[in-house]
């Protein structure tokens, strides 16, 4: 990899002294002149009494952290052309400030090297897609996500080479970043003795390509690369993401994780990736980091600031007793139906989330909730998903069929030098917010499998060609899907509907069946719906609307109840939680019939999740019984519902007995291996005495369990075991 070394060096040189545009009204000051003032500015500089920076670096110092943070408004309300020109010439007036730093620690008997750090809170942050070459050389503050890190290597600062003739040293100086340098190829030794004179000392030249570098005396620092993305709720609809790299070096290594949210400032400059012909003037860019905030308030979200009329805004949105109705119907209001409203009370307390608890022992326990929508085609599954994902603090979307497990959760990608990076997922990057996976039932196995640990422990481990580490994924799941054949079968059993394993079904906290009922009221209201649709009617319907909250409004609504408060369970909240989960594993208990979702005590936990968020929504610090009342409710009419055995017609207990006396008969027609026509199938059955539901029931379990097999269409049964 050649490096673009005319184009970095200019960051520090900042151009020839003198000369034109090379610093304007600081063109006549020196170096000496600039680290004195910067001296002044750490020893001087004091806010209430205290010299903030001296007795910084006596408290770092002592606990052998040489690092000096140096917010940027200090240096300009102290020195505002020493702080102009940190903004203009940052590359140039870095290491002076390092310098400064070293020789204050030494007057207080400290002799240690020091690297600055730099933050700027007043700095307005710039969007990682409007980095242009106007800004190298120039200090630019850039929000994102990191998606992926390098291993921390030795970086070389100074080199040192000796001549293997005549044993000549020379130490050369190795820029930061990913700058290199070029070794002489001759010798200095013979321009040295000319310059004082010694002719005759050195009797013939040292050969071309003498030096050889000496490793252990050259100085090292530990460097790390990182890349950094654009946050997704800031990427243009139909825009791709796009991507910095990030170096760090010294103390700045391993601040950042893939899937954190950070603040970087940094130097832009640009170095030469790679020969191409014709492209010799072309350079790739990157940041040179002197200082990484990370962005993380509780469950790693994006720290918000608000303003106190909004505080007040919400304080009275919260007083509101009908706050829950208006929230839950302003999810997605131009989706109707009497289904639905069970549904966007749902996804309301997924948006506002629990209380994430760390036990005494280090355990932690989750408090973001996990939904499934599970049912028939057309019933608006996917529009939930996509508005979910716009008023979430974090939102990310994704569909079952084309996601993989390393899609979801990480990977290890090597890059073109052959080293390891990590790189998040969408369950990474979704940290702290919402992911959306539709088609979930399309997933493979084993990618379902993946996202296990992500839903319940919210941790992503990896142990991946070398790399072994702990990801955090805390994020809330929202998922669609479609039952086994398409649609929802009322003449069968939920567990024969619902083709997902009772691990994954577990760790959701609501699961809904969404049946696209026919029913000629309920079709009419809904062509009546549609139609306002399509003739731009709505907005006068959702104008008209009781409570209608604006999805602005609404995520900053929910980013503030997320961020600040955290309510407990009083006693009689629990003691209620505590009888209904004993009332309720006693009815499974007695019912012979396996359910098809298990009521395990992860169920209890969800409750005290959903009772959790309803409290917050009110931005209450104790969740009352009406809390838990309310999340009864809900988990009755999503969970406990879907977990019946049987559909709405309550076939499931002599249907399912004729079906299995159907399978019986079967397998004494259908000998193994046996082709027979489907409809002459149906006809000796029927001709026996057996229902025809019951008969198609017992074919389709048939097929389902691989003991027959569907050919030509459907047309012929061909048994297989």
């Amino acid at each position: 990899m050649d490096w673009d070394r005319g184009a970095v060096s200019s960051l520090a040189g900042g151009g020839q002294p003198g000369a034109p545009g090379a610093g304007g009204a600081s063109t006549s000051t020196s170096s000496y002149d600039l680290t004195r003032r910067c001296v002044s500015f750490l020893r001087g500089f004091r806010e209430e009494n205290t010299f903030v920076y001296r007795a910084q670096l006596t408290s770092h110092i002592r606990r052998s952290h040489l690092v000096l943070e140096v917010e940027l408004r200090d240096l300009t309300s102290f020195d505002a052309e020493l702080g102009d020109m940190f903004l203009s010439k940052p590359a140039q007036m870095l290491p002076l400030l390092e310098t400064a730093a070293a020789q204050v620690a030494k007057q207080q008997q400290q002799s240690h090297p020091i690297q600055v750090v730099l933050k700027s809170a007043a700095m307005e942050s710039m969007r990682l897609r409007d980095v242009h070459a106007s800004q190298v050389n120039r200090l630019v503050k850039v929000p994102g996500i990191v998606i992926s890190s390098s291993k921390v290597r030795a970086k070389c600062m100074s080199i040192t080479v000796q001549c293997k003739n005549c044993g000549h040293v020379k130490h050369l100086a190795c820029p930061s970043a990913f700058q290199g340098v070029a070794v002489p190829r001759n010798c200095d030794r013979r321009a040295q003795n000319d310059a004082e004179g010694n002719m005759g000392v050195l009797q013939q030249d040292c050969p071309k390509d003498s030096y050889v570098i000496m490793p252990d005396k050259c100085t090292y620092v530990d460097q790390q690369t990182l890349k950094l993305q654009e946050s997704p709720e800031v990427v243009p609809t139909g825009e791709m993401p796009r991507h910095l790299l990030l170096s760090c070096d010294r103390y700045l290594v391993d601040k950042a994780s893939p899937g954190t949210r950070v603040s970087v400032l940094g130097i832009s400059s640009v170095f030469n990736a790679k020969k191409q012909v014709g492209a010799v003037a072309i350079r790739t860019p990157y940041l040179r980091v002197v200082g990484i905030e990370i962005n993380e308030e509780g469950a790693g979200r994006a720290k918000v600031v608000f303003t106190p009329r909004e505080e007040e805004i919400f304080a009275d949105m919260a007083r509101d007793p009908n706050l829950y109705e208006k929230l839950s119907a302003s999810i997605a209001p131009s989706i109707y139906g009497d289904y639905t409203v069970n549904i966007k009370k749902a996804i309301a307390c997924l948006l506002i989330g629990g209380s994430r608890k760390r036990l005494p022992d280090g355990m932690i326990l989750r408090g973001d909730i996990n939904v499934l929508l599970l049912g028939d085609p057309s019933t608006a599954k996917s529009q939930f998903l996509k508005f979910t994902e716009k008023v979430a603090p974090v939102g990310v979307y994704t569909s079952g069929k084309g996601s993989s497990a390393a899609g979801l959760t990480a990977s290890v990608i090597k890059d073109a030098k052959g080293e390891f990076f990590l790189e998040g997922g969408a369950m990474v990057l979704a940290d702290g917010g919402v992911v959306c996976i539709d088609e979930f039932d399309k997933m493979r196995e084993s990618d379902r499998v993946a996202i296990h640990e992500a839903m319940e422990q919210q941790t992503i481990s990896i142990a991946k060609a070398g790399i072994t580490t702990i990801l955090n994924s805390r994020a809330s799941v929202l998922a669609a899907a479609n039952p086994v054949f398409g649609r929802y079968d009322d003449m069968r059993s939920a567990s024969d509907n619902i083709d997902l394993m009772s691990t994954i079904l577990s760790r959701f906290d609501l699961i809904f069946i969404v049946r696209d009922i026919q029913d000629e009221t309920r079709d009419r209201n809904m062509a009546a719906h549609v139609v306002r649709v399509h003739t731009n009617q709505l907005n006068q319907t959702l104008q008209d609307a009781h409570g209608e909250i604006e999805p602005a409004l609404m995520k900053r609504f929910i980013t503030y109840c997320r961020q600040r408060i955290a309510p407990r369970l009083s006693m009689e909240a629990t003691q209620t939680l505590q009888d209904f989960y004993v009332q309720v594993r006693d009815t499974v208990r007695q019912d012979e019939k396996a359910r098809a979702i298990p009521i395990t005590v992860r169920q209890l936990e969800a409750l005290v999740r959903i009772s959790e968020s309803l409290a917050k929504m009110h931005l209450k610090i104790e969740v009352s019984p009406e809390n838990v009342e309310e999340a009864i409710r809900l988990f009755k009419v999503s969970t406990m519902n879907a977990s019946q055995d049987g559909g709405t017609q309550g076939l499931f207990g002599a249907f399912h007995e004729k079906a299995a006396v159907v399978e019986d008969a079967i397998l004494k027609m259908v000998h193994v291996g046996v082709r027979m026509d489907t409809t002459a199938l149906y006809t000796k059955l029927e001709s026996q005495g057996h229902n025809p539901n019951a008969i198609q029931r017992a074919i389709r379990g048939m097929v389902q369990k691989g003991s027959l097999k569907q050919m030509n269409q459907y047309k012929y049964i061909m048994r297989a075991m």
